[in-house]
């Protein structure tokens, strides 16, 4: 074989550092290359989190805690299970925060009701909406309290404190729907309202026979619309 020959057939030959480069050390969890020209943007990382976070909150909602396993939800993902401490500094954070983010889908689907509704009738909309036969068969979208109180109830005190802001903030963010001639009284019917929905649509959720469901809800949404909005 000529000299020229063998140089030509060594120039196609990969050699050993390229063939490391393809290693799975060195790809991120999309299958990137980790290489400093190609690292993720501060928003890439932001909405990798956000992913992380809708996917926990549906499951600590729909599940339990028991449902939000992290090797579990970061397959889900197609992300690796290190990735996660990228972001959280263990499940308890995690969890934390999927609190917040049930609220804010509970306070969405209350506003959506508010904007459907005609001027005045608002607050029928919100009680029409929350104890309706979607937002019962939806548990992990809806509301945090339905799907949440029970369990929040059996974690450490740092977590209760998380729903009790959370609980706070949805009062103010609600209660100027509700009658009263004072914040505190609008506050005070709110509780009243909202804890006793919640229980309603928990017990609802609860039952097998469909009837008995579909007349739970119907039986709330007219008392608490003749209670509130008359």
């Amino acid at each position: 074989m000529s000299e020229s020959k063998t140089k030509r057939l060594r120039l196609t030959v990969a050699s050993p550092a390229s063939y490391a480069s393809l290693t799975p050390q060195l790809l991120d969890d999309m299958n990137h290359p980790k290489d400093s020209m190609m690292r993720y943007s501060a928003q890439h990382k932001q909405e990798t989190r956000e992913r992380i976070l809708r996917a926990a909150s549906r499951r600590f909602r729909g599940g339990g805690q028991n449902d939000v396993a992290i090797a579990d939800l970061m397959q889900e993902l197609k992300l690796t299970h290190g990735g996660f401490y990228k972001h959280f500094n263990s499940k308890q954070d995690l969890l934390a925060e999927t609190i917040d983010k049930a609220f804010e889908d509970g306070a969405e689907m209350l506003v959506q009701a508010v904007k459907r509704a005609r001027p005045g009738a608002e607050l029928k909309g919100i009680i029409e909406t929350y104890l309706s036969p979607e937002h019962c068969a939806g548990v992990s979208e809806g509301c945090a309290v339905a799907a949440l109180a029970t369990e929040v109830a059996r974690h450490p005190r740092a977590l209760r404190l998380r729903f009790d802001k959370a609980v706070r903030d949805h009062a103010k963010r609600f209660a100027k729907f509700l009658p009263g001639s004072t914040d505190a009284e609008q506050l005070r019917n709110f509780a009243v309202l909202f804890t006793g929905m919640a229980g309603a649509l928990s017990v609802a959720r609860a039952l097998a026979d469909e009837g008995m469901r579909h007349r739970i809800l119907q039986a709330a949404r007219e008392f608490y619309i003749r209670s509130f909005c008359s």
